[in-house]
């Protein structure tokens, strides 16, 4: 059976290290068959939660911008694919605003399988600790999703700096992983 799969790129580098992966990863995705949709978040409107709690008595975020149409498109999806350049050792404040806003549909967004990539600069892998203790942290509020797998790529830090690593063949293979 095919799956959807949603990719959310969120470094703000259009073309940027994590954004190609997202690419190799979505073209592996498409060659086995998935449907597969790709959204830049960084090109959205996404405010941050302010905490106003008015999403849990009226079941819609008092802030109006594009933070619903792309939960809305996690909440259809099979498999979601979040996407993260390291900034001080976290994910960066676009996927962390997206996660924080999904408190709408709390806690509801069950029973995914998501993926990680991440890029930073460092070469000390330990580094990735922090974003993916925050990635997983988020998983855990939610019932029956899983983390499935990620591509973690140190070393890339300029704009292209991933071009010809092993990264983008590995993200390539793990998104024909999906069935």
């Amino acid at each position: 059976m095919n799956k959807k799969v949603l990719i959310i790129s969120s470094t703000p580098r259009k073309g940027g290290n994590s954004d190609k992966l997202c690419d190799a990863f979505a073209e592996g995705t498409n060659e086995a068959g998935n449907k597969v949709e790709k959204m830049r978040i960084s090109d959205l409107k996404i405010g941050y939660c302010t905490g106003c709690y008015a999403c849990q008595k009226t079941g819609k975020c008092a802030i109006k911008d594009d933070a619903q149409g792309v939960i809305d498109k996690m909440m259809a999806a099979d498999v979601i694919v979040l996407a993260s350049p390291v900034y001080f050792y976290s994910i960066c404040a676009q996927l962390k605003a997206l996660i924080d806003r999904t408190v709408v549909v709390y806690p509801n967004l069950t029973n995914k399988r998501f993926y990680y990539i991440l890029t930073m600069a460092d070469t000390d892998r330990t580094k990735f600790d922090g974003p993916i203790a925050a990635l997983r942290g988020f998983l855990d509020c939610y019932e029956g999703s899983k983390e499935a797998d990620m591509v973690c790529a140190d070393g890339v830090y300029e704009l292209g700096a991933i071009d010809g690593t092993k990264f983008l063949a590995e993200a390539k293979k793990l998104g024909k992983c999906i069935k």
